[in-house]
Order: C-alpha cells, then sequence, then structure tokens
C-alpha cells in the first residue's frame, strides 16, 4: 500500500481530542508520520496480509480497513499516550513522564496480530515494548514482523499476562519483576479474565489503556475498580468504540 495513502486515512486519528491543555499543546510539534514510519507501516501490513492466508489473525481482509481499524486506533492510543515522542527530542506528556531520561515500558498483552503494541512502538521507538501472546503461530508472527522492521527493544512473550508474572518471579526477587508505565489491552477473548490479570502489571503511576466495545465500558470499571478511570475517549469514525485509561495512583 503506497505511504501516501496511508498517511492519508490515518490524519483523522492523529488530530486533536486531547483531554487536558497540557496534551493538546502537543498539537503544535508534527501530528505526521515520518517517512520511514509510514514505510514501516507498509511492509508490516504486506506481511500481515500474507500471513493472514496461513493463520487468522484478523478477520478484516481489506487494507484500507486494516489501516484505520488497526493501525487507526493504534495510534490514536499512542498520540494520547505519547503525544510528543522521546525520539523527537521533547520531554513526554503522560504516564511514563515520571521517568525522565529512561524509555518507558509499554506492555502489550493479548497482542494477537501486534495491536496496538506494535504501531505505539512505530509512533515512539525509544520505549521498551513487551508483547505478550498465549497463541504459539502468532507469537511467531510478531517476531517475524519485530525483524522485518528492525525493531530494538522488543520482547515477544508467548503465554497469558499471568504466566508472564509467573516467569518473572521464578527469574527475579518480587521488587526487580517487571511491570509496565503503560499496559494495553485491546480486543482480547476472555476480557472479563484478560483485564484484571492485565491491571495487575501497572506499576504505581502507570497505566492501563484499553481500547473497547461502549458496552465494555462500565465493565471495565467493575472488574477492575482500584485504577482511577478517565472518561472514555471515542475513536474517530466510530460511535461504539472507544479508548480509556485507568491510572494507578497507589504509592
Amino acid at each position: 500500500m503506497h505511504p501516501d495513502r496511508i498517511a492519508e486515512l490515518l490524519t483523522p486519528f492523529l488530530g486533536e481530542n486531547f483531554e487536558n491543555a497540557d496534551q493538546a499543546s502537543a498539537l503544535e510539534q508534527s501530528v505526521t508520520l515520518t517517512p520511514a514510519q509510514l514505510e514501516s507501516i507498509s511492509i508490516y501490513i504486506d506481511i500481515l496480509l500474507r500471513w493472514n492466508s496461513r493463520i487468522n489473525l484478523t478477520s478484516v481482509r481489506l487494507p484500507e480497513e486494516i489501516v484505520t481499524r488497526h493501525f487507526g486506533e493504534s495510534l490514536f492510543a499512542a498520540r494520547h499516550l505519547f503525544p510528543i515522542p522521546r525520539s523527537a527530542g521533547s520531554v513526554r506528556i503522560g504516564a511514563a513522564a515520571s521517568q525522565p531520561g529512561s524509555p518507558g515500558h509499554v506492555i502489550d498483552v493479548g497482542s494477537g496480530a501486534g495491536f496496538p503494541g506494535l504501531p505505539i512502538k512505530i509512533w515512539d521507538p525509544d520505549i521498551h515494548l513487551t508483547l505478550i501472546e498465549s497463541n504459539h503461530k502468532k507469537g511467531t508472527f510478531l517476531r517475524e514482523v519485530v525483524r522485518a522492521l528492525r525493531l530494538t527493544n522488543v520482547d515477544v512473550f508467548t503465554g497469558r499476562a499471568a504466566d508472564f508474572q509467573e516467569s518473572q518471579l521464578q527469574e527475579h526477587n518480587k521488587a526487580a519483576v517487571q511491570v509496565g508505565d503503560v499496559v494495553t489491552l485491546r480486543a482480547v477473548e476472555h476480557f472479563d479474565l484478560a483485564l484484571p490479570e492485565a491491571a495487575l502489571l501497572v506499576r504505581p503511576s502507570g497505566c492501563l489503556a484499553i481500547l473497547i466495545g461502549h458496552d465494555q465500558v462500565a465493565r471495565a470499571r467493575e472488574l477492575v475498580p482500584s485504577l482511577h478511570w478517565d472518561a472514555p475517549m471515542k475513536l474517530p469514525h466510530s460511535s461504539s468504540r472507544f479508548l480509556i485509561k485507568g491510572r494507578n495512583e497507589s504509592q
């Protein structure tokens, strides 16, 4: 798919609709993707379409719908989580900004075909990204995309979020277990089980960012009442899809 068409399709997802004045000021910075980022997305789409003929990665088959449905949603989340990427030479605004000078750690639970984790990495290459995916074939696909796009500081863990926690406890003492500045979740099976597991991976002062349908917003608040939930943000070109962030305000 031509990068110019990708850029056109993604424009609505990289615009306004920020929740406070500090984040809105980030719009004065560039809100367009670089040629290198657009080329990465084009390569990613080609790999996704090729693999999708062999394993079921997504029910969306048309390239333009893949751009808006998958990359659009993911980059909308990226834009709100990291309005000014560290690679742009500016201080971040958002959950990971409390650790200036060190890359934020994003953990994507139930990555599937890599959304939203890999587009967030394309948006901000300096983050440390962990992709958690229980399906081994999908895990192999994720590693192939990481290799093809030459992404660094990306880990692919094959298992559930609870398995990731257990593996961390076995390898490290409790204080050294990896937790995320930002934990993301999108379109997972067994939502009622996956959401609380994902919430346990959010560090104090970090946030859980989920892309869900309207009917799941109230359910998310019920499942994880310990988080301070922001107002949901409606996704462009959708009346029923939302980004909602829950903040871990524990010390």
